[in-house]
């Protein structure tokens, strides 16, 4: 596919003809309603679909109404293959040769109604989120807090290499991009080596990041009945960029011996645009190595099983400035998605349409790539250096973090997420 279009479209844009991602819109004369991004626009799908937009493809006309819903439920239960048929027209709409240009080339009319600056829209959660499952896919990062909380020798548990281990986290409060995340109060050990443990009721004063990616789930699976790993892509409609908040001081002291709980569930930040999975797959790459053989049912055929996508956390203080604090790549998981989605559902669990599965922290080996402030500060026992000769350990009220995503045929055909932006807020006074 060329990457040239008749569109404006900014080189170096997330957002450009390789991609076409999904997302949920609204201006202030409508409601909220699906979309796609395309440069410095978003092309607004609903009043697309109702001014014949989709008449030359009639493969999509029976399903237009998709794109008036509020969420991307609809849409993503329609499957893969139609998701591919629909990203595929609206490049070839957006070509520079389009074979269509009546649709929208040459309509000025349409373009003034459907297409509407990125700035001047406001963006919305994609989907209607029934449940959310966070794992534990990144090795590294597994690696560093075991080593940090257990020693080398026992860094990983036993468990580690023979499945991808997760815990059932809150969706309510995974939140789109742009939402304020207030510093949670909770039970917390002021003194951690007193021979007594007795905590206080605090707000938390580890307050920390997880760069992480989430995949949303388009296709159900009856109760009792498991999805096999070669089913298991066709089961996943995209991706998004991912921040897990996570209260360290809070799970230090709640999580045994059932895992974390309230040091998770006061807030996941999530970016605005899914990308789907057919525009990442040129992308695939093979993950880190497992030197465990795992079960036969974790098995997939092809070793090119995750994304290399460029990951980068930057944080930006109260007074101003800015910091890059990660760069990584998302390469560095040990499990799949697929993988996963199927062992999520080996017992039979059954998966909804807008199920969110979270990646866990993706880090690098080196200290710039550790994708969460527990590694970079050793928990505490070092500061990370920022701009403006300002230091951190955890956050602070008022710090602001982005985490970007992209990848990269070339300048002119990137295929990004745009951002994922949280901004900390103080405590509620209890």
């Amino acid at each position: 596919m060329s990457s040239h279009s008749w569109f404006d479209i900014p080189r170096g844009s997330h957002f450009s003809l390789a991609n076409i991602p999904f997302g949920i819109i609204s201006i202030p004369s409508s409601t909220p309603h699906v979309a796609t991004a395309i440069g410095d626009y978003a092309l607004d799908l609903a009043i697309f679909a109702a001014n014949n937009g989709f008449s030359a493809i009639s493969t999509i006309q029976p399903h237009q109404a998709v794109f008036s819903e509020p969420t991307l439920n609809a849409f993503a239960a329609l499957g893969r293959p139609i998701h591919s048929v629909v990203r595929k027209y609206i490049q070839s709409v957006f070509a520079k040769d389009t074979p269509y240009p009546e649709v929208l080339k040459t309509n000025s009319r349409l373009q003034k109604q459907a297409i509407f600056p990125l700035k001047e829209v406001q963006t919305h959660l994609p989907f209607t989120i029934g449940d959310y499952t966070d794992f534990y896919a990144g090795l590294n990062h597994a690696y560093n807090v075991g080593v940090l909380f257990r020693g080398p020798a026992n860094a990983l548990q036993p468990n580690y290499k023979h499945l991808p281990v997760g815990y059932h986290g809150r969706a309510s409060s995974v939140v789109v991009s742009g939402t304020p995340i207030r510093r949670p109060n909770g039970q917390i050990l002021e003194n951690p080596a007193a021979e007594h443990k007795v905590p206080v009721l605090s707000p938390c004063k580890k307050l920390d990041i997880e760069l992480e990616l989430g995949a949303f789930v388009c296709r159900a699976n009856r109760m009792g009945e498991p999805i096999p790993i070669g089913e298991a892509e066709e089961s996943l409609f995209g991706v998004v960029l991912m921040n897990d908040w996570s209260a360290r001081d809070v799970q230090a002291w709640e999580y045994v011996p059932l895992g974390p709980f309230n040091a998770k569930n006061f807030g996941t930040s999530i970016s605005a645009w899914v990308v789907l999975a057919d525009a990442l797959e040129p992308f695939l790459v093979k993950g880190l190595e497992n030197d465990t053989q795992v079960l036969p049912y974790l098995q997939e055929k092809k070793a090119e099983n995750v994304y290399d996508i460029k990951l980068q956390v930057d944080l930006k203080t109260s007074s101003g400035q800015s910091s890059t604090v990660c760069r990584t790549s998302s390469r560095n998981l040990l499990w799949s998605f697929p993988q996963m989605l199927t062992h999520h559902s080996i017992t039979g669990c059954p998966l909804e349409v807008g199920d969110l599965l979270g990646s866990g922290t993706i880090s690098g080996l080196e200290p710039s790539e550790r994708g969460s402030l527990l590694e970079q500060t050793e928990n505490g026992k070092v500061s990370i250096k920022l701009s403006g000769e300002e230091e951190r350990k955890f956050l602070e009220d008022g710090d602001e973090v982005t985490i970007t995503g992209v990848c990269r045929f070339d300048d002119d055909a990137l295929v990004g997420f745009g951002d994922c932006v949280g901004r900390i807020e103080p405590a509620l006074k209890l």
